[in-house]
């Protein structure tokens, strides 16, 4: 394990660029981006969402990594060393990963069971009603699997920076990409006709995914789907979570932020996109359009296995590949939500990297063991203020990703656009010669259009 006597760097630019879109490829690109771009009016959708990307998206993502290799500190500390009347804002940057982590962890192990069963050649049985509620109310194995990814998860935080992050994304995310790749292709071959004797095919189902469906549109459906995709670029980008804070932090100074950032943008947006090839044409051949509508677990543990179920042998092969690349992309994820607490309580407390990860680790599996007894011991439903009723995992979810990630993201706007101005990002970013692209409108961004956007999605999160 490495001895961190001082803050560790990654090698090379290629390691930062992988490990953060290691971060960003995660579960929510997977079940949430093919569901939002369906329910949005698909080509509607994807057409907002990368406008986003490169505009709002963008702001974010540049703020958060410069903040990081300007102050060489992770989430708790970085905004009290910009300015120290805002370390707060650091407390609840830092809080995010906390409360995340344990129910990643768990989901993980949901992950673990699918890609078992299928390894198997029992992919049938998970197609069948109620397989899945049945799993996550059970006791033992719910709570082993979410004790063996947490385990895979620690031992890659515990092996450090380089030969622990660094390496993994090295390995996995090539891996993963190779993986979407050709499921995304073999999606679009498909074909299957129902009782009736209509036939659909993959192709069919990219053009819904792909042709913006005007039909109905209307100024308040355009503000619906403009929110929708704002709110997946929190999921796709791993912003306002500390996590590309804490990255930030291991960049070289002479690294070219600009070109790493947009390498970023373009990787995980393209997986993004894959995503919904992978899956939409898939769930629309063999399941209408009636199938495209489940979104979150559904999606991914009761819907696509049905599908699978419905490829005959091959579909349990694609299940193995599906299922061992979406463990790939929730270890990546995990792995950059564990390491943003545990690079903020070394550089809080000056705690040795093993004394960090071994305290997260026990938060986390107190936490995860009472995510995975939510289906049982500990249920309850709790009324949330969006109209969704809510277990602990989904309680959880709600208070970090729709409560304190657009506080944290409106936060960060304010400081940098008004109190240290944005003068302070640009420097950083240009301090190794190269210009910075979209300057103006990374001010802009910033200063007005973010905050006001952030605003909107945060009250409209509460129901408001």
């Amino acid at each position: 394990m490495e001895k961190e006597t001082k803050r560790n760097v990654f090698t090379g630019s290629i390691g930062f660029v992988l490990a953060a879109a290691g971060s960003a490829v995660g579960l929510g690109n997977i079940w949430r981006f093919p569901y939002l771009a369906a329910r949005d009016g698909g080509g509607m959708f994807l057409a907002v969402y990368i406008v986003l990307a490169l505009t709002f998206g963008f702001t974010l993502l540049l703020t958060e990594i410069a903040i990081g290799r300007k102050t060489k500190q992770s989430p708790l500390t970085a905004y009290g060393k910009l300015n120290p009347k805002w370390k707060g804002l650091g407390v609840i940057a830092c809080l995010i990963p906390i409360i995340i982590l344990p129910y990643y962890c768990a989901i993980g192990g949901w992950v673990i069971k699918y890609f078992l069963v299928y390894l198997t050649g029992n992919g049938a049985s998970a197609a069948q009603d109620g397989y899945f509620e049945g799993f996550i109310s059970g006791y033992t194995q719910p709570i082993v699997l979410f004790l063996l990814f947490l385990a895979a998860t620690a031992f890659i935080i515990f092996r450090g920076v380089n030969r622990g992050i660094e390496s993994l994304s090295k390995i996995l995310m090539p891996i993963l990409l190779v993986f979407v790749v050709v499921i995304a292709v073999f999606a679009l071959t498909l074909n299957d006709t129902d009782s009736d004797g209509v036939t659909r095919t993959g192709i069919q189902g990219l053009g819904i995914y792909l042709i913006p469906d005007f039909k109905g549109m209307t100024l308040s459906k355009f503000f619906t789907v403009l929110l929708d995709a704002m709110g997946q670029l929190f999921f796709s980008l791993s912003v306002a979570m500390g996590i590309m804070i804490t990255y930030g932090s291991y960049v070289h100074d002479d690294a070219n932020l600009k070109t790493s950032i947009n390498q970023i943008e373009i990787f995980d947006t393209l997986v993004a996109f894959l995503a919904g090839v992978m899956i939409i044409p898939a769930v629309y051949t063999f399941a209408g359009t009636d199938g495209m509508s489940a979104s979150g677990p559904g999606l991914m543990f009761v819907t696509l296995p049905k599908v699978f179920s419905e490829m005959g042998f091959i579909g349990n092969i694609i299940g193995v590949v599906f299922f061992a690349m979406v463990l790939f992309a929730a270890l990546t994820s995990a792995v950059s939500i564990m390491e943003a607490v545990v690079s903020s309580l070394m550089d809080k407390f000056h705690l040795s990297r093993v004394k960090a990860a071994v305290i997260e680790l026990i938060i986390a599996l107190i936490a995860g063991l009472a995510v995975c007894l939510g289906y049982n011991f500990f249920y309850f439903d709790l009324p949330l203020p969006n109209g969704a009723t809510a277990q602990i995992l989904d309680l959880m979810d709600y208070a970090s990703n729709n409560i304190l990630m657009p506080l944290v993201a409106i936060g960060t706007c304010i400081l940098v656009g008004w109190v240290v101005t944005p003068k302070t990002i640009i420097d950083e970013v240009e301090k190794t010669g190269c210009k910075m692209g979209r300057k103006r409108l990374y001010v802009v961004m910033v200063k007005f259009v973010a905050p006001v956007m952030l605003a909107v999605l945060f009250l409209k999160s509460l129901g408001i």
